[in-house]
């Protein structure tokens, strides 16, 4: 069965040479964290990349990345532009905020007609996650209800930086492993056992063991359907916060479940994520790759 890896890169600054946090060079020849997702998604069974990109970064990003990655899988851009919108609405004046990750996504329903994982460009998820995905995409059966997706739980205390504050999609999840709720928590941070953060009803029941959310969703085109009219009805419904109000992939899975017309499948994976919340974290994540490197996870060179 073909898979489609989808990153979402369209808000990536648009001078790659300028100190862009999320394109530093993480490994020993230049690779950025994307290369290692792409790496991960390629040895998990993926066989094509979908880059949604902003059409001012193309040829810088083409440089960057985008070029080298053609000579290993099959490759798709589309773009993310915030007056690409549908038929009938226009964008509000003097809004420069993107729409959001739900409007990202939904930019690449022309060119994916498999299954697909969706994941950030500037997030490492370690290679478990990859694998199972992939094999809940391949394997799947019907859950008994009008969509099916997948997402990575990621282990809370693996998600945390030693820099500052995160915020993190911390789920509950029940005991077949399906989503609840996802709660978007802001000023989480560790205190010795104990998890704190801005939401206290959250505090109340959140472990360091708790699953979170990390924006790696695997779905099916049915979803991307979904999307497209339900952007629409979003869009009829901004009126209050029309400069700001974002389309989020976390809130359009939460409001399925509230309407209870969607199984996500949580599978936890064990992989410590890295990312590069702050400025000091780019040498913790430097560090890390080389660590990776040096236990036999990555060969040196990664792509031959």
């Amino acid at each position: 069965m073909k898979t489609t890896l989808i990153i979402m890169a369209a808000g990536i600054g648009s001078r790659f040479g300028g100190g862009i946090k999320q394109l530093a060079k993480m490994g020993p020849n230049g690779e950025i964290i994307m290369d290692y997702s792409i790496y991960d998604a390629k040895e998990a069974g993926f066989d094509k990349v979908v880059f949604i990109i902003r059409k001012d970064i193309e040829e810088e990003f083409k440089e960057v990345i985008g070029n080298r990655i053609q000579n290993y899988m099959d490759v798709e851009y589309v773009f993310q532009d915030i007056n690409d919108l549908p038929e009938g609405f226009t964008c509000p004046e003097g809004r420069t905020k993107p729409w959001g990750t739900g409007q990202a996504v939904l930019c690449a329903k022309s060119v994916v007609d498999t299954p697909y994982v969706i994941i950030n460009a500037d997030d490492y998820y370690g290679k478990e996650a990859f694998v199972k995905l992939h094999d809940f995409l391949v394997e799947h059966a019907k859950m008994g209800k009008e969509f099916d997706m997948g997402m990575a739980g990621f282990i809370l205390k693996n998600t945390l930086s030693e820099n500052g504050t995160v915020t993190r999609g911390v789920c509950k999840v029940d005991d077949n492993n399906l989503l609840k709720e996802v709660y978007e928590t802001t000023g989480i941070k560790a205190e010795g056992d104990k998890i704190v953060c801005d939401n206290p009803e959250v505090e109340a029941w959140a472990k360091p063991e708790s699953n979170v959310s990390m924006n790696m969703w695997a779905g099916y085109p049915d979803f991307l359907d979904y999307l497209e009219k339900d952007f629409s009805t979003f869009l009829s419904n901004i009126s209050d916060n029309p400069m700001k109000k974002e389309y989020l992939l976390p809130n359009i899975v939460a409001e399925l479940l509230r309407e209870n017309r969607i199984n996500v499948k949580v599978l936890e994976t064990h992989d410590k994520w890295f990312g590069v919340t702050y400025a000091e974290d780019k040498e913790y994540v430097q560090n890390a790759f080389k660590q990776l490197i040096e236990d036999g996870v990555y060969p040196e060179k990664l792509w031959k």
